[in-house]
């Protein structure tokens, strides 16, 4: 016991055995009073012991693996106390037979010594033979003790042979087993168990364990996303994660014996060096799992954004210039989860090399034949590989030209090479200015074979960060907010792979127009090399792409570009988020926002790079960021704007266009001509411009129906934009807007974007793109119904809608992990007609509504609404004029809209709308 947890100091302070075992000694009373009194006692020294162990958390915030095996130490105890008193008080047997003896073993995570405040307690009960009516007694009499102290059991009750059977046939259960501890009990029973589990299931079956584990490793990777660098990692799970180590030991313990992981040393598994990292990035994980533990009450492995601040905060981070200290813990944490991963793979290259069958490696796929010798480097069953441990440091250019080969023939790189590259990567530094090693990289950045796995390589292996030190100063580096889902080079990465994937015609079904594109454009390297360097400064203090734009003048040039390809590439980064801005805050069909947005694009070849730049950059924040109506909104930019740069600043090409789409609508509908010409004559032609032909042809289908009715709603999934296209036909009338936007958040909908259109004889026609709270349409009828059952009860003011809106869910509550401060920004330019107001705010339901509310009280009219999220962020721009159709030029007047529109963004507003 003492040898096991040795790392924990004064044992007696969190639980005295001595003592406790004396009070429940002294106990008095039949069984019943006996189990009662004694279960008392013991969650009493639960409580106590677990609160002496949080306290020494908060005193020491970082030893993680003691506290681990503080908990794993009072379980222990705890065990043992409970044993003896069952076995002596309350089932006391004199003269047990050779079937009546039983031991309690720890297994799992417990077995190892290591626990989290709230972790299950996984045990094992083995018995010689089959139970009999005693040992039956004494675990049910344990178990039951042990779920009336509040603890999560995990439980097994055993013989030998059933125990070897088991473990032979399931790879759980082997696992769980391998790492079993003597807690308390027959000693004798506990030997044997471990003597045949060593020679019944562990001898001879390494290679099988080692399969099934990896296999069992990629399926947990798969299901936490794949990548240890999700910005909410599940600190036990996630790749990097806890589990990986604990894997990686596993490993170790079935095929070497080691019994601790300082042994995996002198096994040759791990050098001294890596396994001081190992230690360091267990001793850190452990810290958070247990924080995570601890502040929730419960188990929680997953490291939410809620939860980072505070943990962050317990860990004594502290803020830097331009970087939080949350956005700090997190880039301390994915470094450990980086440092876990080389790990693997040095480690995993050890067991190829002794277990693997000639020409199989594990969990790798069988390459193609290659070149045994490449400019000194070799190849190892498909694999590149240096032939001597100072080859690197002979001529440090090999370190890029090691990545150039992997790319240029379609290797792997040998994981005791990546080790000797990570160990060597600081030679980087003096090869930053050589031609040779810039034109290398500049060859890997811009293959045209699969720059993503080989970036990723470089940056694993540390000489990405050495080589361009303006990169390291991102990697790792998460973006604290619930819009990014990875960290920045994680991100930049993925958008070089989607760059490379749209270019080879691999997602063309999702990107038609860039795929057409980018076969198109000429600046290629350019456009890499701005997609490498697009986030490069974030995290800096200031504007991230004015800085970004400052570090593309200084590297472009040693990368080896021209001035030409520097001025494009500066020019893109400085601009990357242009595109986007305009497409998802403005009104396309405003030709002053064209006009403007041409004006800083000024040429076709920019406009095709800045398209697809934005898109690979908003495709790489994460699954499900990329939907239907942003490409449907980017086209609509980039066409109109290509228009403007072809033509000049002319308005030709807007009446042609509008021209077009009547022609495609008159042979669409087959109406007759009479019918189709008032149909024109009612519509404007900002409308024309806005709205698709699609929408265009639906909305004249339901203004058909309609006839001289007053009413008519229509909602229908429109799959090309994954949302629900909600169309209301109405007679206008003053705060129609804000009572649809209501009742939408009612019936449980989120307005994405918001046309408002009023025809020539006074009617509104209004088209809104609706989503549910996960991003998904609308689709059920029911749902469908429910929707506009919704919007006919508020525009014939059915009953209270602040009540309905006051009775829907609270926002979610990770969301109040980011302080969002209103921001109200008023633009009198963007627009020749409209005054232009964009609202900055915590996204929450209703917020439109509120917002559009608090327009309608300034006496103010709204043309139309579009609506952005990033995440907990949501951005409302509203085209407005004054109830004469004028711009609102009244300083007085903007700067009372400007106080009511930040309070209602604030939320002070909700009880006065109605």
């Amino acid at each position: 016991m003492a040898s096991r947890f040795e790392s924990v100091p004064q044992r007696r302070a969190i639980i005295d055995r001595r003592s406790l075992a004396d009070a429940l000694a002294a106990l008095a009373g039949d069984r019943a009073a006996l189990r009662t009194q004694g279960t008392a006692l013991l969650k009493a020294a639960l409580d106590a012991g677990r609160e002496e162990i949080a306290r020494r958390l908060i005193e020491h915030p970082s030893r993680g693996l003691e506290i681990a095996a503080s908990q794993a130490f009072l379980t222990d105890q705890l065990l043992r106390l409970l044993y003896d008193f069952t076995t002596e008080r309350l089932y006391p047997n004199s003269n047990p037979t050779a079937a009546e003896r039983i031991t309690i073993i720890a297994v799992g995570g417990y077995g190892r010594g290591e626990m989290a405040p709230y972790s299950d307690v996984d045990v094992g009960f083995l018995t010689p033979w089959k139970q009999t009516g005693w040992t039956e007694q004494v675990i049910e009499t344990i178990l039951y003790a042990l779920w009336d102290l509040g603890m999560k059991v995990g439980h097994s009750s055993r013989s030998l042979d059933e125990m070897v059977r088991q473990a032979k046939s399931d790879v759980t259960i082997r696992t769980a087993l391998l790492e079993a501890r003597y807690v308390w009990g027959d000693q004798s029973v506990y030997d044997a168990a471990a003597h045949r589990f060593k020679a019944e299931v562990q001898a001879d079956n390494a290679r099988q364990f080692i399969a099934d584990k990896l296999a069992e490793r990629d399926v947990r990777h798969k299901k936490m996303g794949d990548t240890r660098y999700v910005v909410e990692p599940n600190v036990k799970e996630a790749k990097g994660g806890l589990r990986d180590l604990h894997t990686l030991f596993w490993i170790g313990k079935f095929a070497y014996n080691v019994s601790e992981p300082a042994h995996l040393v002198e096994a040759g598994l791990l050098s001294r060096d890596e396994y001081r990292q190992f230690h360091r990035a267990e001793n850190f994980l452990w810290a958070v799992r247990c924080h995570l533990h601890d502040i929730s009450g419960r188990a929680e492995d997953r490291l939410t954004f809620d939860l980072q601040r505070e943990i962050a905060e317990r860990m004594r981070f502290a803020d830097r210039p331009g970087k939080s200290k949350v956005e700090r813990f997190m880039q301390f944490y994915f470094l450990q989860a980086r440092t876990a991963g080389d790990l693997t793979g040095v480690f995993l290259a050890h067991l190829d090399e002794k277990f693997a069958a000639r020409g199989r490696r594990f969990g790798l796929p069988t390459l193609r034949r290659s070149p045994r010798k490449l400019n000194g480097f070799t190849v190892i069953r498909g694999r590149l590989a240096i032939p001597s441990d100072d080859f690197l440091a002979e001529k440090p250019t090999r370190l890029l030209e090691l990545f150039a080969l992997a790319d240029k023939h379609g290797l792997e790189i040998h994981p005791l090479t990546m080790r000797a590259a990570a160990r060597d990567a600081k030679l980087a530094d003096d090869i930053r200015q050589d031609p040779t090693a810039n034109a290398l990289f500049l060859d890997v950045l811009t293959s045209p074979r699969d720059p993503e796995i080989v970036l990723r390589w470089m940056n694993e292996a540390g000489v990405f960060g050495r080589f361009v030190p303006d990169f390291a100063r991102v990697v790792a580096q998460m973006q604290f907010d619930m819009y990014h889902h990875y960290t920045v080079d994680e991100h930049t990465i993925r958008a070089i792979g989607l760059l490379s994937k749209i270019e080879h015609g691999e997602l063309e079904a999702d990107h038609p127009l860039a795929s057409v594109l980018l076969h198109q454009i000429v600046s290629r390297r350019a456009l890499y090399v701005a997609v490498l360097l697009h986030d490069i400064a974030k995290g800096r203090g200031g504007d991230h792409s004015i800085l970004g734009a400052e570090v593309a003048h200084r590297l472009c040039p040693r990368f080896g570009l021209s001035p030409a390809e520097t001025e494009t590439v500066a020019w893109l980064v400085r601009f990357h988020l242009l595109m986007s801005a305009t497409a998802f805050k403005r009104d396309l069909s405003d030709f002053k926002t064209i006009l403007d947005f041409t004006e800083i694009v000024q040429s076709p070849e920019r406009l095709r790079l800045l398209l697809v730049l934005t898109i690979v950059d908003i495709r790489a924040v994460g699954p499900g960021v990329w939907n239907g109506w942003k490409r449907q909104l980017l086209a609509t930019l980039y066409e109109s704007a290509e228009e403007v740069l072809r033509l000049g600043h002319k308005q030709k090409g807007r009446s042609e266009r509008v021209a077009v789409k009547q022609d495609a609508l008159r042979e669409l509908l087959g109406w007759s001509p009479e019918q189709f010409d008032a149909l024109v004559r009612r519509l404007p032609e900002p409308y024309w411009v806005a709205e698709p032909e699609d929408v265009i042809a639906r909305n004249a289908r339901l203004v058909a129906e309609a006839g001289d009715a007053q009413l008519s709603i229509a909602a229908q999934v429109y799959p090309e934009r994954g949302a629900t296209l909600v169309t209301i036909y109405a007679a206008d009338h003053p705060g129609l807007f804000y009572r649809i936007a209501g009742a939408i958040s009612v019936a449980g909908g989120n307005i994405i974007d918001a046309r408002i259109h009023t025809t020539r004889d006074g009617m509104a026609l209004d088209n809104f793109l609706v989503q549910d709270p996960y991003g998904r349409p609308f689709d059920e009828a029911a749902q469908l119904e429910r929707l506009k059952q919704s919007i006919e009860d508020a525009l014939a003011n059915r009953g209270k809608m602040i009540d309905r809106l006051m009775a829907k869910p609270l926002p979610r509550p990770r969301a109040e992990a980011f302080a969002i401060v209103p921001n109200v920004l008023i633009d009198n330019k963007a627009s020749n007609r409209f005054t232009v107001i964009e609202v900055n705010a915590r996204d929450r339901p209703a917020l439109l509504h509120q917002l559009a509310y608090t327009l309608f009280q300034s006496r103010v009219t709204i043309h139309s609404a579009h609506v952005a999220t990033y995440g907990e962020r949501a951005v409302d721009t509203f085209y407005l004029t004054d109830l004469t159709g004028d711009k609102i030029a009244a300083a007085s007047r903007l700067k009372t809209i400007e106080r009511r529109l930040l309070a209602a963004a604030a939320g002070e507003r909700m009880a006065d709308a109605a």
